[in-house]
């Protein structure tokens, strides 16, 4: 299976930078998370790659997700 390629013009990790960022230090629900980077970027990753790449991008900033 190959892996899924984005389009040149998203950049899903800075999204989930961004969307940390603005969220701040709340308690996030990991659904909810991954639905607005859906939104945001339009990404067709699965639920569990966008589960990593925010579990990640959380920890390096401190930010507490729920995962529910």
């Amino acid at each position: 299976m190959l892996p899924h390629v984005e389009s040149s013009n998203v950049n899903v990790a800075a999204s989930v930078d961004k969307l940390l960022a603005e969220r701040g230090t709340a308690l996030l629900s990991m659904k909810d998370l991954i639905a607005a980077v859906r939104e945001r970027t339009g990404t067709e990753r699965s639920d569990a790659d966008l589960a990593g790449l925010i579990t990640k991008k959380a920890a390096l900033l401190g930010v507490a997700v729920l995962s529910d």
